[in-house]
Formats: C-alpha cells, sequence, structure tokens
C-alpha cells in the first residue's frame, strides 16, 4: 500500500508539472503571436507630419523675396535658409532622459532595467531642454525621444520639447515602437521612441526611412526598426537657383553582429549621395554606434565591454566630410553608473558626429562636455556656413 501512494504521489507531481510546462509553452506562444500581430510594420517611405513653428503669423520674407533677418542679423525664425548665413546644428542622443550618472544597463553589462524614478526623468529631461535652449541652434537632431514607454514613466518627452521651443518646426519618427517587450526579468515593457528634428528655419517635407533591420522572427518583433529622418529646408542661393538644405537626422544600429550596422550605412552613403548629386546641401548626424576611420580616440575600448563598430571614411570621401571631435568622449559605458566611478579607468567612446557635403563650409565642431550628467551622451555642435 505504502508503495503505492508513493506512485501516485509521483505521477500527480509529475502531472502538475507536465501543466505549469505546458501553460508556460502556452503563455510563450500567446506573447509571440500576440507581438507578431502587433508589430510595427512602417513602409520604407513615409511621409512624416511637420508641426509648424509659432511664429505670430509673421512672414520671414521681404517683397523683394530676399530672406528677413533678426535683429542679431541671423534667419528669423520659420524663415527659409540663405546663402551666405552661418547656422548651428546640435545632435544628441538623450537617453530618453533616464541614462544619467546614476544608471546602468543590463545590455552594456549593468544589471538594471527601469534606470531612474520618475522624478530623476523629469528631473533630466528639464536639464536637458535648459541646455538646449542655452545653445540656441538652428537645428536640432534628438535621439532616443520616448513618447509613451515604461522605462520613462509614460512621459512624452516628444512634446515636452516641442513645447519648449515652440518658434521650431519640428517633425518626429519612430524608431522603436512594441507594446510589450518580454526581456529580460522583469521586462523592459512597453516603449514608443524615435528621432526628433527641430529646425528654426522652414522645413517644407519630413520623411521617415526604413533602415534595413539585422534581426529575424521572432527577435525583430519586439526590437527597433532603425530609420532616417529626413527634413528638408528650403534654399536660395545667390544666383537665385533654389536647392534644398537636407537634414538626416539618424541613430544606427547597436546591439548587432556588425552586418546591420554596415548595411545601414550603405544605404544612409547612398541616400546622401544622391542628394549631393541633386545640388542640395547635405547633413547627417546623429549617433553612429561608431567611429570614423579618420579619427584618432584617445578612450581605449577595455576587454569585456560593448565594441563600436567602424565607418571607413574612404566610402564618403569623395565630396563628403565625416567629422567627430576626438577632444571629448561623446558617449559612455553603462555597464556601471558613472557617479562616484573611477573615471581614470571608465569606458568611453567617440560615437557621435556628422557626414556633410563638401558645398558646405565647416566653421567647428564640438563635442559639449556635461559629465554625462543627464544622459550616456554629451551633445555634438557643428558650425557651417552655406557659401
Amino acid at each position: 500500500m505504502k508503495e503505492r501512494k508513493s506512485g501516485d504521489v509521483i505521477r500527480k507531481a509529475f502531472l502538475i508539472l507536465l501543466r505549469i510546462l505546458a501553460a508556460i509553452v502556452i503563455a510563450a506562444a500567446l506573447l509571440i503571436a500576440y507581438l507578431t500581430i502587433a508589430e510595427y510594420k512602417p513602409q520604407e517611405r513615409e511621409t512624416l507630419a511637420i508641426i509648424p513653428g509659432n511664429t505670430s503669423g509673421n512672414s520671414f520674407e521681404d517683397t523683394s523675396g530676399n530672406i528677413a533677418e533678426d535683429s542679431s542679423g541671423d534667419p528669423a525664425e520659420g524663415s527659409a535658409a540663405a546663402a551666405g548665413h552661418t547656422f548651428k546644428v546640435i545632435s544628441w542622443n538623450i537617453g530618453y532622459g533616464a541614462l544619467g550618472d546614476n544608471a546602468d544597463f543590463f545590455m552594456d553589462g549593468g544589471t538594471s532595467v527601469m534606470t531612474a524614478s520618475e522624478e530623476r526623468v523629469a528631473q533630466n529631461m528639464q536639464q536637458i531642454t535648459s541646455v538646449l535652449a542655452g545653445e540656441d541652434a538652428d537645428f536640432i537632431f534628438l535621439q532616443e525621444t520616448d513618447r509613451d514607454s515604461a522605462r520613462s514613466w509614460h512621459i512624452d518627452e516628444a512634446a515636452m520639447l516641442q513645447e519648449a521651443f515652440p518658434a521650431y518646426s519640428s517633425a518626429f519618427a519612430y524608431n522603436f515602437k512594441v507594446p510589450f517587450v518580454p526581456y529580460p526579468v522583469p521586462p523592459i515593457g512597453k516603449v514608443e521612441s524615435g528621432l526628433l528634428t527641430l529646425s528654426r528655419c522652414k522645413v517644407t517635407s519630413a520623411e521617415r526611412l526604413q533602415l534595413p533591420v539585422p534581426f529575424s522572427w521572432p527577435v525583430r518583433a519586439a526590437n527597433l526598426k532603425r530609420c532616417l529622418l529626413i527634413s528638408r529646408v528650403p534654399v536660395t542661393d545667390s544666383a537665385g537657383e533654389s536647392h534644398d538644405l537636407v537634414l538626416v537626422n539618424l541613430h544606427l544600429e547597436a546591439y548587432d553582429s556588425g552586418e546591420g550596422k554596415i548595411a545601414q550605412t550603405n544605404m544612409l552613403r547612398d541616400l546622401l549621395t544622391a542628394e549631393a548629386k541633386a545640388g542640395n546641401y547635405v547633413i547627417a548626424g546623429g549617433d553612429f554606434n561608431q567611429i570614423f576611420s579618420n579619427v584618432e580616440s584617445p578612450f581605449p575600448v577595455y576587454e569585456n565591454r560593448w565594441q563600436p563598430g567602424m565607418i571607413e571614411t574612404e566610402a564618403f570621401c569623395e565630396g563628403f566630410e565625416c567629422l567627430m571631435d576626438s577632444q571629448a568622449a561623446s558617449c559612455r559605458s553603462l555597464d556601471q553608473p558613472l557617479e562616484g566611478a573611477d573615471t581614470d579607468h571608465f569606458q568611453f567612446y567617440i560615437i557621435d558626429g556628422f557626414i556633410v557635403s563638401d558645398n558646405l563650409v565647416m566653421d567647428s565642431i564640438k563635442t559639449i562636455d556635461l559629465g554625462f550628467v543627464n544622459s550616456d551622451h554629451n551633445p555634438v555642435a557643428l558650425v557651417f556656413t552655406i557659401p
């Protein structure tokens, strides 16, 4: 009798285990099915809505057709871009307001998923906005700008920034839109994030161009769909000919085997080449997650740290300049918090910069060293002149 009871207990335990395993398999299958059905599947090219800057009804072109200037001699908000003027463009990966100096992140070797409290996200965004306002740039390229994400407490950072710069036209393009990212434990959850471009000058069109996705199903369903955000500003030169200043905001692949970065970089090169051949002025800027081969970084990459790729600048050499500032780091590792760390042995990178057509005059490029207090990236400012 004892042996029979013991056998019954084992069978019952085995059946319970089978039911638990079956429930896990069914739940996983349902989750994958849900993510597959809900997968963000943008078109190769999509026209984006432009939020015009609030110019209070003022016209910035005089009756002679010349571009109006404000009292400082710079182009007024809402005007076209004019030849002979100098402009500033800033690119900044703002780390969705949650990757300040207190943060580490599991994808970089850290442990955290939720990296900031709601109060810290609000504080970071306030400081980021303040820095941008103080720089008074004509064009602003922002990456990792959240709209409705669990990781940033569902704060609409894009709307916050658009409201902070009401005189600027703006366009937003999603590159990460997943209803529930199921990994790690605890999971990332909902993510809606993307690229935001702000322009003091008039933007006539904005477009989202889909980049190659290096991941296959089912990983692809809960991953980024990286893109280029292309904005066009009209330019009239001294001869009266009209061309576009083509602004390309980008954030290329980070956590791939390397093939994704190469494919995305090749598509970027083809786009820039075509625009330059059309006679347009071209500036592409953002987080390349790669260093340019013509840049000598003073920051060695340590073992067991995330490794950036490299863009061979010869691929862009004809008709373009590849520019990064080697005097300061533009990004820091998230394998541990920076706050209180030994910075002499901390991992820093140079991966943010610009690629510009040679029909523009480059005046300066500078990484604005903010100590990574409010983001794991520093902003990079480029000053250029349309000759």
